[in-house]
């Protein structure tokens, strides 16, 4: 059955890892190596079943290394999962024995935050492996990646918008911001600074009230953010949202936002674009955050992070060039010039006899 859907995905190694005395049971995925280390995002989530995270992890992994090909990084894509409630399941011993099987990779995956997981957990697994990126600053991390996933958010959305409109004036336009965490609100402050119109939700009434009192946001119900009356439709929360049940309901001509999976199927997708609605391929879109930790593997710069970070612009910007020279919506567009780019430099590397770009890491005290 495993190796039936490795056939299927393409995926080249699946590793289970489990320690019943720290209590973890993890899986890592790593979908490709062919551009270099796989580079992807930890999480945790309580997972109803074993079979749910393994597919999400797989998932999630294809998704990196498309993700890091259209960000121009060398780097492959990989994912891991820790099944476990991150409101009380964490602990030094988890997240140290879960670096135990990062360190037994030797590189070939090397890990990051995701949803469920903050830099302080990132610490205990940075004391098994140097092959995680995301640490704090002391050890010459970044720390926090939302900002770079939001400010590169806001750049995919001024490419988008001059596709859609000429111009990138955000400020004239308004947003239904569906998801306030770490990315979500940091995005919400962006828009504020540029004077945009700003409709937000979230499951979490705390943090509505934050965006409605510090950047005069406008509340409206979970369910309402797909009926307002606005030009862009911003996901920033969990995946699927744009499906058969909300499309039908959306005003915006525009879709950009900081999601992963943002499209529920291809045929949604085909769909978005048959209506004419312009939508900002996820991946590429939220690539700023991967951008922004991938820079620690050759030793961090802010200024240089904020320069990659603008990349975004014209990756989206070659995304829309694709889709117009081959006549396909823009999910497919996105795909394209990863499977291309991925293509050339697995072939340049296998006519130079060059293997696998091994991570440097950094010089860790005991």
């Amino acid at each position: 059955m495993v190796f039936e859907t490795l056939d299927h995905t393409g995926h080249e190694q699946i590793v289970y890892c489990h320690n019943k005395d720290a209590g973890l049971k993890a899986i890592i995925a790593i979908h490709s190596t062919v551009l270099g280390p796989a580079l992807g995002g930890t999480r945790m989530w309580n997972y109803a079943t074993e079979q749910e995270a393994l597919d999400d992890v797989l998932r999630l992994s294809r998704g990196m290394t498309y993700k890091n090909a259209v960000a121009g990084l060398n780097l492959g894509g990989g994912k891991a999962v820790i099944i476990g409630d991150a409101s009380k399941d964490k602990s030094e011993a988890l997240f140290r024995a879960f670096g135990q099987f990062v360190e037994s990779l030797g590189g070939r995956y090397i890990t990051a935050e995701d949803v469920g997981i903050d830099v302080n957990d990132m610490e205990y697994v940075y004391r098994e492996t140097e092959y995680v990126t995301g640490v704090h600053q002391v050890h010459g991390g970044s720390g926090d990646p939302s900002p770079f996933t939001a400010y590169g958010t806001l750049q995919g959305l001024m490419a988008t918008l001059n596709k859609k409109y000429g111009d990138e004036e955000v400020g004239k336009y308004s947003y239904a911001v569906q998801g306030l965490g770490h990315v979500g609100m940091e995005f919400v402050k962006l828009l504020k600074e540029r004077g945009a119109k700003i409709f937000v939700t979230d499951i979490n009434p705390k943090l509505v009230e934050r965006a409605v009192d510090e950047f005069g946001a406008e509340a409206v119900g979970l369910d309402e953010i797909y009926d307002v009356p606005a030009d862009v439709y911003s996901p920033c929360a969990l995946g699927g949202t744009i499906n058969e049940q909300t499309l039908d309901r959306l005003k915006a001509q525009v879709i950009c936002g900081a999601a992963n999976n943002q499209l529920a199927n291809n045929a949604i997708g085909d769909e978005v674009q048959r209506r004419g609605i312009l939508y900002a391929p996820d991946y590429a879109v939220n690539a700023g955050g991967v951008m922004n930790v991938a820079l620690e593997l050759d030793g961090y710069n802010r200024e240089r992070a904020m320069r990659m970070m603008r990349t975004i612009y014209h990756n989206l910007g070659r995304i829309y060039e694709i889709s117009d020279r081959d006549g396909i919506p823009t999910y497919q567009a996105a795909d394209r010039m990863a499977e291309e780019r991925i293509e050339k430099i697995g072939k340049l590397k296998l006519s130079m006899g060059r293997g696998t770009p091994r991570f440097q890491g950094r010089i860790r005290g005991n």
